[in-house]
């Protein structure tokens, strides 16, 4: 109610000004759920775009590792000033209708505005390039999640910012190259980033470089203790789930994160600071409807059931339609969100297609009633009381053809051909700083292989393979970077 207005006018100026460019292509939005809607139906639903940039960065990370054989992840976006994580399951990101907006009590749960609308279920943390560190009232180090944002930014950007930033800290640890930050469009400044870091060495009564260390390592227990807490709670073993990297900083940060997490390995996909814009490209159109028919299952009639889920359907049609999908390629996916009587959360559960559905009416609902109770144990691993299972709403998703990612086949290349010289990087597990090789990712062609400590680098991240660690290139260009006794197991 409070943007729709602002929408309807921003949306309207948008399309007009395309028309007058042209452009006579198909205009959709992302929706925070992970499909694409036309103008009109952003317009009438404005909350539904809430949290649509995330949400395309996991929907490309989803797919890039379900083509490199990855069917469940953990994808990890970290930006300039917040991280982002999501669990992908069965190829496919987990949905949800328990989204907090604002959370002001350092992003706990609980302390955020609710929005009951479906969203991309994910985390998201004050850790960033731009995330600030800071000597508490203890006197201990600690980082975010005040962010000194992209303006003025770091102090190492040279734009009038003094606090001391994770950016700094990476440089002044060699993590970047201060003349190849985005491709050498920004010349960083060591200096700048050496100052503000020494206004935290002094207090604490160490080097410029060992608090460099301590920000890097804060930031990234900070991003892992919150993923383990994510990931368990989705009824998954952070230990089985390998990263999918991506954003600006998460290609640097993600080794320690994985290591932090007992994670199998990092997935880094071409262009990973842009990931989110490819993800856009690749979802599908999609509209969800929800309606509330409560009572226990046992109770409810299957006729007003079937009668409503066929409404919403007819709904999410027209919504497509819209959208410019053709009616023979709309499939629609149904659920019950079902419950213990008493219970204050519900779980998702499918629905079978029409056809089977009606095995199911001849009795009760039993067959939706053990579908529940496997979900449940399968999400809380023990099995649920013995109580009855009731419903509390019905929902019905909508949707058209995903497009299909196809990264370009890439040819072969040797690491040899791909070296740009070497530069002091510090890694602990050599006592500090070594001159570790420096590769360019563009160069590295399917099949290449290296070992750790190096770092490679592309335009928008530069990743660190750390010691023990070899990254090998795939045929599609995404880097996968395994402990060497994992790797040779």
């Amino acid at each position: 109610a409070y943007v729709q207005a602002r929408l309807e006018d921003y949306l309207e100026a948008l399309t007009t000004r395309l028309a007058a460019g042209g452009f006579a292509g198909s205009f959709l939005l992302m929706q925070s759920a992970g499909g694409l809607a036309a103008p009109e139906t952003a317009a009438r639903f404005p909350v539904r775009l809430l949290e649509s940039g995330p949400a395309g960065g996991v929907l490309a990370a989803a797919r890039i590792a379900e083509q490199a054989g990855f069917g469940e992840v953990l994808a990890f976006d970290m930006g300039g000033t917040t991280a982002k994580l999501s669990v992908i399951e069965g190829g496919a990101p987990l949905v949800t209708r328990d989204f907090e907006a604002d959370r002001v009590y350092r992003f706990k749960r609980g302390s955020g505005l609710p929005i009951r609308v479906p969203t991309i279920d994910l985390i998201e943390i004050g850790a960033g390039g731009g995330s600030i560190a800071r000597i508490d009232a203890l006197g201990l180090l600690k980082v975010g999640p005040e962010s000194s944002g992209a303006d003025p930014g770091p102090a190492c950007y040279g734009r009038g910012g003094t606090a001391p930033t994770v950016t700094d800290a990476d440089l002044v640890l060699g993590y970047l190259d201060p003349s190849f930050f985005l491709g050498g469009a920004l010349q960083l400044d060591v200096g700048a980033a050496r100052t503000a870091l020494a206004t935290l060495a002094g207090p604490l009564g160490q080097t410029v470089e060992q608090v460099a260390w301590g920000i890097h390592q804060v930031v990234n227990q900070s991003m892992a203790n919150a993923a383990r807490r994510h990931v368990l709670e989705r009824g998954q073993d952070p230990r089985r789930l390998p990263l999918v990297a991506f954003g600006g900083a998460g290609p640097g940060h993600a080794t320690r994160v994985a290591q932090a997490l007992g994670a199998p390995g990092v997935l880094v996909p071409p262009a990973a600071g842009a990931l989110s814009a490819l993800g856009f490209l690749v979802a599908p159109p999609s509209f969800e409807s929800v309606r509330s028919y409560p009572g226990e299952l046992a109770r409810l009639e299957w006729d007003a059931v079937e009668r409503l889920l066929a409404e919403m359907a007819e709904a999410g049609a027209a919504q497509l339609l819209a959208a410019g999908v053709e009616p023979a390629r709309i499939t629609h996916q149904r659920f019950a969100e079902l419950r213990y009587v008493g219970q204050g959360y519900e779980i998702s559960v499918p629905i079978p297609p029409t056809g089977a559905a009606q095995e199911m009416a001849a009795e009760p609902l039993r067959q939706l009633s053990t579908a529940f109770a496997q979900a449940y144990q399968r999400k809380y691993q023990r099995p649920g009381p013995p109580v009855a299972v009731e419903a509390v709403s019905w929902r019905v998703v909508s949707t058209g053809a995903a497009q299909q990612l196809a990264l370009p086949r890439l040819l072969g290349g040797d690491p040899t051909s791909a070296h740009k010289g070497h530069r002091p990087v510090y890694f602990p597990e050599h006592g500090g700083f070594v001159s570790a090789p420096i590769y360019d990712r563009q160069r590295l062609g399917p099949g290449a292989r290296l070992r750790g400590p190096a770092l490679i680098e592309e335009r928008e991240a530069t990743i660190v393979v750390r010691p023990g660690q070899s990254a090998r290139v795939d045929r599609a260009g995404c880097i996968l970077l395994e402990d060497e006794i994992r790797a040779g197991a």
